[in-house]
């Protein structure tokens, strides 16, 4: 008998929920994002640069699509 009780306050929690925007502080949000402006910069300058590997995709690339018809021809069973 108290399903409908239940069920009332359940729909008005998900209701309030989904309707609630609270003030954001857009100033707060840009600080954190962009943080301290030295810092940042300096963590990503020493990062090493990825190779270029452009050169194994042009040789390699036959073996893949060799690979890939040997797996749909076999027989399961």
């Amino acid at each position: 008998m108290g399903r409908g009780r239940q069920k009332a306050k359940a729909t008005k929690q998900a209701r309030d929920i989904k309707y609630y925007s609270p003030n954001t502080d857009y100033s707060a949000l840009q600080r954190e994002l962009t943080g301290p402006g030295s810092r940042a910069t300096k963590h990503y300058a020493d990062d090493p640069v990825e190779p270029d590997y452009s050169a194994y995709v042009d040789k390699y690339a036959d073996d893949l699509e060799d690979d890939d018809d040997e797996v749909n021809s076999r027989r399961i069973g």
